[in-house]
């Protein structure tokens, strides 16, 4: 069996390489700097092509760089041609909303601006995220867009927060199982915490699910699973991405235990998210070859 079949079984995950690289280092925020990871794989040159930005999870209240650490030795091992950044940013209980996003954005400022450093051509800009981070991830591509850069080729949103109202069915049908009302409990208080103004709920900019401008995004890969309370925001914002223009993949994964601390992160690598997540990117990268005559 091949090692993408392993993922898409859920079974077994293919041993790191050897030659997988991490460093610690400081990227430029929206306020100073932040602590970042940049994960490689193979010698630290020649430059790569591909550089995939991440943003961790953890209800914008929580989390950190420890948190999607396995998930992302596994995408750097999967992708050996590619980097992997991943950057933290200001919680909630340091400075609520905008500051997680506008750190978000100005990390792919800094890292545009310092490609040298990262060992990167500058070529092709990914972000990605899971959870809260998948929204300040698809926030990104907004904002992007609406500033002028930086030019981005795709976005990578696994099992999404999106919705700061909670008003999708699943989230609503789910509260009646008591396991999962802990799931969707945890949700709200999140939001809470992060969008303490409660105009600030439908600034697109917080809930890309409510925008009305969703033309002119990057192509996106959403990923969710069939138990998750955050489910049908995720696939209702894949519709509302497809209708506006943008290519768009989403795939419904197979149901995953989600009530224990790190289970969205574990799920992502263990699943056969990596699989789709593999496909996305090849697809990425063939767009950008020169057409044969």
């Amino acid at each position: 069996m091949s090692a993408v079949q392993d993922l898409v079984m859920g079974e077994v995950l293919p041993q790191l390489s050897a030659l997988l690289a991490i460093r610690n280092l400081q990227v430029g925020a929206a306020e100073g700097n932040l602590p970042a990871r940049l994960y490689a794989v193979g010698e630290a040159t020649p430059k790569r092509d591909t550089l995939i930005v991440f943003f961790h999870g953890g209800g914008f209240v929580g989390g950190d760089l420890d948190d999607a650490d396995m998930f992302l030795r596994h995408l750097a091992d999967q992708h050996p041609a590619a980097l992997v950044l991943a950057s933290s940013y200001t919680l909630a209980a340091v400075k609520p909303f905008p500051a997680a996003v506008e750190d978000a954005h100005a990390v792919l400022l800094w890292a545009k601006k310092h490609k040298a450093k990262l060992g990167w051509t500058g070529k092709r800009l990914i972000v990605a995220g899971i959870e809260a981070g998948a929204n300040l991830a698809a926030v990104c591509t907004l904002m992007a867009r609406d500033r002028g850069g930086p030019a981005l080729a795709g976005q990578i949103l696994i099992m999404p927060m999106l919705d700061p109202g909670l008003s999708t069915c699943s989230m609503r049908e789910m509260q009646h199982d008591q396991d999962l009302l802990e799931v969707a409990d945890a949700c709200a208080a999140a939001y809470r915490g992060y969008l303490p103004n409660a105009a600030d709920r439908v600034h697109p900019y917080a809930s890309p699910l409510q925008s009305s401008r969703l033309k002119n995004l990057p192509p996106a890969l959403i990923l969710t699973t069939e138990d998750d309370p955050l489910r049908d925001e995720a696939e209702q914002y894949a519709a509302k991405l497809m209708a506006c223009g943008v290519k768009t993949s989403v795939t419904r994964m197979p149901p995953a235990p989600l009530l224990e601390s790190g289970a969205r992160n574990e799920c992502a690598c263990k699943r056969y998210a990596l699989g789709e997540i593999a496909c996305f990117i090849a697809g990425l990268e063939r767009a950008d070859m020169p057409a044969t005559s």
